[in-house]
Order: C-alpha cells, then structure tokens, then sequence
C-alpha cells in the first residue's frame, strides 16, 4: 500500500466535518516530513551541510546500527533519514482530565486505537482545541513534543527537533521509538509507553558500556537521578489526588483541598530543586498552572516501567526473549498485564 493510498484509505473510514478536518491536518503533516525527508548518508555527504549535523548524523547511524545489532529492534528504513521541519517541535499533544480526575480523557484512532492525548502538527490548531476543551470544564495541558513515529506504519526519519539532544538522550528516543515497533497494544498507552521506556533504559545502558565514556555516564546516571526523583514527586501527589477525588467530601472542599495540593507540590519541588545545586530542568513543568492533566503524561511513561525492567531480569537481559514474553503478557486482557507487570 503506498503512502497516498494509505492515507486516503484512513480518511474515507471517518465520519463528521470536524473529524476529517483533524486527519487532514495529520497527513498534511505527515506529508511534510515525508517531503523533507533524505537519506542520512546523502546528508553527510552534502557539502552545505555543518559539521555538528553531519556529526550527530553519524553517531546516529551508529546508535541505529547498535539498535538492531544489539537491542534486537526492527532492522528497517527507520531512523535512516533525516528530515529538518525548521520548527522547535513536530507535533503539539492535548492532555486532558476532568476537574475532579487523574484518569486522562482518551481519543480513540485508527491503528493506534485509544489513547490519552490527541496530537496536532500545528501549534494553533492544537490550542485552540485545547481552549475547547476547556470550555467543557476539563483540565487541559498542551506541550510540544519534540518525537514522533508511525508505529512503524512507515519509515520515520530522524528530526532536527532532537539533534541538540545529549548523546544518551539521543540513543534512548531512537530505541524508545523503535520498541514501539516490536510490541505496541492499541488502546493501553501507559503499557505501551512504560514498555518501550524499559527498551531505552537498558539500551541506553549498553550503548554507554560500549561507547559512551565516564562523563556522558556520570551525566546520564544523574539525570536518571533527578528525573527519578522528579517522577516520585509527581506521583506522590497524584496518589493524594485520587484518594482526595475519591473521597465524600463537597465538591467545593475538593476543589479547595485540590489547589492545596498542586500548591505543596510545588513547593516541595523547590526544595528537591535546592539539592540539586540549582538545577532547573523541571522549572518549565512547575512554571504553569498546574493542573490534573500534568500529571497524565508523567504517569503514562512511568507506572509499568519496574514490572518490564523485572521481566527483562526474568529473561537473563535476553531482548529477544524479553519481547517474547511482553507479547505473551499483550494478549492478556488489560487489568491482568496491568496487574501482572506491577505485581512484586
């Protein structure tokens, strides 16, 4: 099935002028990176080309290399292009919670089925939806993301919006993406998600082992660290939530006890913050608003994670083995993975 025909197939499955106009703006942007994308080698070899792109293009030609070789991830067309968008993020996700909620609002897709944010190409169109859904009395968050796959529907190329990325921040989003490929269960995206996590960390791990130097792991073992201890933070308070969303109390105490605990959270990450000897690499979180769709994506990407890195160990850090025994968990209905991966 060619690239047009795939998408033309996508498109005639859906119904209501505002749905159609949403899958538009989504080929539109496929398209674009598609349009924009080349070979990494003709790209090296181009002479207009700057040295730090033609660096970074090669070490990521070695991290794809070492994805396959070493992490058992999809050979293919993946990560062997390179597409410049001339734009800070690729796409814009909506996150969204009702007021008294930490369960994120889902959207449900073609081939991705359902899940808990709904993503636009353009930055406008993506605030605009979020201000509607607002509207409805939701708690709304948008925030550029910098990735974006396919699913391995098609060969998706490298993008500039990560090329500035540190050397292991760089390996982690290319074997985050390509574990997508080898297990991905529509309508479960904390599964999918913590899954692929699991992939990167230890990928990440061995790509060190064999190429990194005692500084990148220093540095990649304290930003582990700090987004640790960022990820508990977060957690903690979205435990209180729940407990307090759960709870008997008026709406009008909930919503008061909610402002109280954003408020202390916040707090709180100042003092993590202070022993950090100032680091700031969350204040871009902490600087909004805060509200329950904040705490969606810190979820998603992190409930499972333990459970996949203990199937991992189960499997003597065998991959091949580890998505073998991922699939097996996939076909289980959705409460018992969940409750199998995060058993002790």
């Amino acid at each position: 099935m060619t690239r047009l025909t795939f998408m033309l197939v996508l498109l005639s499955g859906l119904g209501g002028c505002a749905e159609v106009s949403y899958y538009y703006q989504a080929v539109e942007g496929q398209m674009q990176i598609w349009n924009r994308s080349r070979p990494i080698a003709q790209v090296i070899g181009d002479t207009h080309t700057s040295p730090q792109v033609r660096e970074r293009l090669s070490l990521v030609t070695r991290m794809r290399d070492f994805a396959s070789s070493e992490l058992a991830l999809p050979d293919n067309g993946s990560y062997r292009k390179y597409a410049d968008l001339e734009r800070p993020f690729v796409v814009w996700n909506i996150f969204a919670a009702a007021e008294f909620s930490v369960a994120p609002k889902d959207w449900c897709f073609p081939i991705a089925g359902c899940v808990g944010y709904r993503g636009y190409f353009n930055q406008a169109r993506a605030e605009q939806f979020g201000e509607a859904l607002r509207s409805q009395g939701l708690d709304v968050f948008v925030t550029g993301i910098p990735a974006y796959s396919t699913l391995g529907w098609f060969d998706d190329p490298v993008l500039n919006t990560v090329m500035r990325y540190p050397d292991a921040e760089l390996a982690r989003l290319i074997f985050h993406e390509l574990a997508h490929q080898v297990v991905y269960i529509p309508g479960d995206t904390v599964f999918n998600e913590s899954f692929a996590v699991s992939v990167e960390l230890e990928g990440v791990d061995r790509w060190l082992a064999r190429d990194g130097d005692p500084a990148k792991r220093t540095a990649f073992e304290l930003s582990e660290q700090r987004k640790g201890a960022f990820i508990d933070l977060v957690m903690k308070y979205r435990a209180s939530l729940r407990a307090l969303y759960a709870s008997a109390a008026p709406d009008a105490e909930k919503r008061e006890k909610k402002a109280q605990t954003f408020a202390a959270m916040k707090a709180e990450y100042l003092t993590l913050k202070s022993s950090w000897g100032g680091f700031a690499g969350y204040d871009r979180f902490f600087s909004r608003e805060l509200n329950n769709a904040h705490l969606v994506p810190v979820a998603t990407y992190s409930e499972l994670v333990p459970g996949f890195r203990r199937v991992l160990a189960e499997n003597g850090g065998d991959f091949k083995r580890f998505y073998a025994a991922v699939k097996e968990i996939g076909k289980l209905p959705k409460e018992q993975r969940q409750a199998k991966l995060k058993a002790d």
